[in-house]
């Protein structure tokens, strides 16, 4: 790797990785070992281009090229770019406990001392800040991931109780006031004020989608700013960078919206820093997520201070509305680290956590009872589930309609009237494979260089449209069953699960497919919601009347939103939306050390 590398770097392409696994693989079983003159580096060769002439030393016979095919580079997530690398190597388990032992933490007390109750009343004082390394720490945790690990833990463990784990593992004084937990083994005691569900900023993100598609609810958009239709979901970071790297014509598709994660890190950062007073550096947020690419998520230039306290709102150098990201199997590994056995920590509630500092905020994010999805949402957020429940309430009478496509990643859907007619159509792309389909539809024509030649490409149809204009929105995951599904997910072949279920011999795709069902289980273990789940009206202590589409109040989301934006003293939309780039391939470009610092001088933002 470069010497001059550095996080800045960001656009050069995906390629083949320095820890390509592939040479490995291709070794002879009972190959004698090496000499030590001879060299270990092996030379990757992809399909198509030339293999050089192997050539002897007088050291050795030089190893063979070790050829990759396409299909060996599907199959494997481990190249990213040189700079992808040193980003998701800088978020780990080891960086969560290197930043707990920098510094005795900030501590948060009410104006009357007390700092463990939710009246929300009263001012706040932070003490610790005579220590510049001194933070704030707080944490989220997806859904997906308390799924993995309740199924790591067994049946008898639901999806809420191994939430209740994570609490006791992460939180600053464990379950009812002891050291279980991080703090056991800290060398300052440090461990995280708050831990929150990403749940909560999920059922806005939702909300704040169907508002984008459907229009309503004040959205934020600015003429050209809103995406043009079929709008594509951008929560899945791997698909977002996917599309920014090999397909631009599809940026203008994507959805705005911020992902759970990082809607949760901006409200985090911007209502802790404003409300107590304190440099949005001296809170810092871990993210406890299902997929390796949401740390590459987490490095965005969009999804710094820059954006929301800037005074343009334009992307660049900032502080990150989250720090670190780490996966379901690395929460294992963090627990290991401080000496911890995670399956036996306590599965009941643990004390009840310390009051947000405004009490609008605590509700949100700590409400009395968290509403479940049924299961024909999904695993991966009930995006479209909701825009189409949404679509359905306001057409009375209407129905939702379901046609499978070519596999169980792709799935059609349409809200028809009971004359027949579809009112909205809408789709479900998971998996790189089908994502392939997909963009290859909303590719444009190229027009044709002959005179009076008709265009050519995906969109030479009688129609003279693309195949996918039809839809006006599309549900895109790159992980095939969704994220539940996820690459930071625990798999039935880690030696944690191999140990547990005590497998004969290596797990195959058998056991992989029943494991996810397990974790799918899981997912679904809280209740079912009633029957009256889509549409649901209700009357608030004020008179006014809220209605419930899919579980969840759009009002008191919209309320919520303009309490935080008010709050602030941040636009909305400088909250809760997001852009995207293209980012060009430097691969194979002939350039001058000069032309180079020009570049990286020039980068205002875009890329991972």
């Amino acid at each position: 790797m470069s010497a001059i590398l550095s996080a800045d770097d960001l656009n050069d392409f995906i390629s083949p990785g320095v820890a390509c696994i592939k040479p490995v693989e291709t070794l002879p079983t009972a190959a004698p070992p090496p000499p030590s003159s001879q060299s270990l580096e092996f030379e990757v060769i992809l399909d198509g281009q030339q293999q050089p002439t192997s050539s002897s030393s007088t050291t050795g016979t030089a190893a063979e090229p070790a050829q990759i095919s396409l299909t060996d580079c599907l199959a494997c997530s481990g190249c990213v770019t040189s700079a992808e690398a040193v980003l998701v190597s800088l978020q780990s388990h080891n960086e969560v406990l290197s930043v707990l032992d920098a510094a005795p933490g900030l501590r948060i007390t009410q104006e009357d001392g007390r700092s463990n109750n939710n009246n929300g009343g009263g001012a706040w004082t932070v003490s610790g800040l005579e220590d510049p390394a001194a933070k704030l720490f707080v944490a989220s945790v997806s859904p997906q991931t308390r799924a993995s690990l309740a199924a790591a833990c067994g049946g008898a463990v639901t999806e809420q109780q191994a939430g209740w784990m994570m609490e006791q593992l992460l939180l600053m004084g464990g379950g009812g006031g002891g050291g279980e937990g991080l703090v056991k083994g800290g060398k300052f005691g440090n461990g995280f004020t708050w831990v929150v569900d990403t749940n909560t900023a999920r059922e806005a993100c939702l909300v704040l989608g169907s508002d984008e598609v459907l229009g309503g609810g004040g959205g934020g958009f600015q003429g050209s700013d809103k995406p043009a239709p079929p709008i594509l979901t951008s929560s899945c970071p791997g698909w977002v960078c996917y599309a920014e790297k090999t397909h631009p014509y599809v940026l203008p598709h994507l959805s705005r919206v911020k992902s759970p994660q990082a809607l949760m890190g901006t409200l985090l950062k911007t209502t802790l820093s404003r409300v107590l007073g304190i440099s949005p550096d001296r809170i810092w947020h871990l993210a406890v997520m299902p997929c390796f690419d949401k740390k590459l998520e987490a490095s965005r230039e969009e999804l710094t201070d820059a954006v929301w306290a800037g005074a343009a709102g334009k992307p660049g150098r900032g502080v990150r509305d989250v720090d670190c990201v780490i996966t379901s199997k690395e929460i294992l590994i963090l627990a290991a680290s401080r000496g911890i056995d995670f399956f036996g920590l306590s599965k009941s509630a643990p004390r009840r956590q310390p009051a947000f500092p405004d009490p609008a905020i605590q509700r949100f994010l700590f409400p009395a009872q968290q509403g479940k999805q049924p299961r024909d949402a999904g695993t991966s957020g009930g995006n479209l589930h909701f825009i189409l429940h949404d679509v359905q309430s306001r057409h009375t009478g209407s129905r939702i309609q379901m046609t499978r496509g070519r596999n169980a990643d792709v799935v059609d859907y349409a809200v028809v009237k009971p004359s027949g007619e579809a009112v909205f159509k809408a789709a479900r792309y998971y998996g790189f494979r089908n994502i392939q389909n997909l963009v290859r539809k909303l590719k444009p024509a190229k027009p044709s260089r002959m005179p009076g030649g008709k265009p050519f490409g995906s969109a030479r149809r009688p129609t003279g449209k693309s195949a996918g204009v039809e839809y006006a929105y599309v549900e895109v995951m790159a992980c095939p069953g969704g994220c539940t599904n996820g690459g930071g997910q625990i798999k039935v072949d880690d030696q944690v699960i191999v140990d547990r279920k005590a497998f004969g011999e290596k797990p195959g795709p058998d056991e992989q497919k029943a494991w996810l069902a397990e974790v799918d289980e899981a997912y679904f273990s809280g209740d079912e919601p009633d029957s009256a789940y889509g549409l649901v009206a209700e009357t608030t202590g004020d008179g006014r009347s809220i209605e419930r589409v899919a579980g969840i109040s759009p009002l008191h989301i919209r309320d919520t939103l303009a309490h935080w934006s008010e709050i602030t003293g941040i636009q909305l939309d400088r909250l809760v939306y997001t852009s995207y780039r293209e980012v060009v391939s430097d691969v194979g470009k002939q350039i001058s050390d000069t032309e180079r610092v020009v570049q990286l001088a020039g980068k205002i933002g875009g890329g991972w």
